[in-house]
């Protein structure tokens, strides 16, 4: 039986009618708490504005001002590219060979792995608040260490050249997450393929880096642009163990765009800051993502 094209449109039409009502909220969702802050928030980088007054219109004006005259702008675009820098690298090898030691069938291994995990459930600023109590530079247990082993001692936060390095520290004791992550694209891999690599007489460096490596390198790729723009956006370190110092030395972007809205009051600039670390953002991950075809291994490689 063939069903009239004037019912059958209706029918069409009663049916995308209703799918359209079941995402409407999400729909009203997206423009509330997505769109309109998006289309405000460019707006008001082009403002004078203190969170309270009317904003006034001043164009270009804010951004002129960071790159001109904002003596904390370029310091703290270097002091968050070098935390960048050394953060993520760090974080990513230190995970991966975590991982390398704890993919084994060895009996308590689980236990292992939950405790190098725990960190990663604790709340962070209580963490951050622990490891200043460890980095004080008289009472410290860092310096208790070192004093014990006759090594010098650092003022670590409150020096100019270690702040930044001790954050970083302090984020490899949540490395556990990219362990877990890193296991599990480990156990992933056949077995199969680690015994024919074997019984082709390939040793235990050359396995890892052409076939584990290569296998696991989707992983990698994610969690190197996960790192990336989790680093750029780091914002409880400084807050809690520095407030952006020593000098600008640990003066995270974030931290910058916080200082500039609720201590300074003004908010059209940390707008237009909040938009450059965007497009920095976006700049990045794209650049990452071009260069990923050189050493992201996918299944038409194998083709």
């Amino acid at each position: 039986m063939v069903q009239h094209p004037v019912r059958h449109k209706r029918h069409r039409n009663h049916d995308a009618l209703i799918g359209y009502l079941f995402i409407l909220p999400s729909l009203i969702g997206l423009g509330v708490f997505v769109l309109y802050p998006l289309v405000t928030s460019v707006y008001y980088g082009l403002t004078a504005w203190n969170g309270v007054s009317t904003p006034v219109f001043v164009g270009l004006q804010n951004y002129v001002y960071l790159f001109v005259h904002d003596i904390a702008f370029w310091p703290s675009l270097k002091a968050t590219g070098l935390f960048v820098l050394m953060s993520v690298p760090s974080s990513l090898i230190l995970g991966l060979a975590l991982a390398m030691l704890l993919n084994r069938k060895l009996r308590g291994i689980r236990v292992f792995r939950t405790i190098f995990y725990l960190p990663v459930v604790l709340p962070s600023i209580a963490t951050l608040t622990l490891w200043k109590f460890i980095y004080d530079p008289k009472f410290g247990f860092a310096n208790e260490v070192l004093r014990a082993l006759h090594l010098p001692t650092s003022m670590w936060l409150g020096s100019y050249t270690m702040a930044l390095p001790a954050i970083v520290i302090i984020g490899l004791w949540g490395v556990g997450g990219t362990m877990i992550i890193f296991l599990a694209g480990l156990q992933s891999v056949p077995q199969e393929l680690y015994e024919a690599a074997r019984l082709d007489g390939g040793g235990d460096f050359a396995i890892f880096r052409r076939l584990t490596l290569p296998l696991i390198s989707p992983i990698l790729f994610l969690l190197l642009v996960m790192g990336i723009i989790g680093s750029m956006q780091a914002f409880n370190q400084p807050a809690v163990l520095t407030s952006g110092g020593p000098g600008f030395s640990t003066n995270l972007f974030m931290y910058s765009i916080y200082e500039n809205a609720f201590q300074n009051q003004q908010f059209g600039l940390a707008e237009a800051q909040v938009w450059v670390l965007f497009i920095a953002i976006i700049i990045i991950t794209i650049f990452t993502f071009r260069l990923s075809s050189m050493w992201v291994y996918t299944e038409n490689d194998s083709e």
